[in-house]
């Protein structure tokens, strides 16, 4: 296979996994919606919070910030940036929410924010970060 037929394959890929990270961000977006309306204010806010928590990462690297190049995230933020932006912590957190006595309805609506806001990263390209804090491709 010719190098650009590899760079298309890999280009393919790379949009139907940006469209599939795209419908999972409208699905969590919608349902961490559905459930503010649903259980009220603190739903609502825990879902926004959540939402917008996992960035706040990035504040673990803001002394590092001055030297740190355009692109590339300290690599003393990384680890935590990581742990915030996994798919998978929030889905086994939902799981035992759901396989467990807990009926906090803002718990879940937050845990939907957090899964809405590591789709829409996924979906405009962001992922998890090398040790030196460069996007993984």
């Amino acid at each position: 296979m010719s190098a650009a037929a590899t760079r298309g394959k890999v280009s393919g890929i790379r949009t139907v996994r940006r469209a599939a990270w795209s419908a999972g961000a409208l699905f969590w977006t919608a349902f961490a919606v559905l459930e503010g309306v649903n259980h009220g204010w603190l739903a609502a806010i825990l879902a926004v919070a959540f939402f917008i928590a996992p960035d706040l990462t990035f504040l673990a690297g803001l002394r590092d910030a001055a030297t740190t190049e355009r692109g590339r995230l300290s690599p003393r933020a990384v680890p935590y940036y990581n742990a915030a932006h996994r798919a998978l912590v929030p889905f086994a957190l939902m799981v035992v929410y759901t396989v467990t006595p807990v009926t906090w309805a803002p718990l879940f609506a937050g845990l939907c924010g957090w899964m809405a806001h590591i789709s829409v990263d996924r979906a405009f390209g962001y992922g998890l970060r090398t040790k030196e804090g460069f996007q993984r491709h």
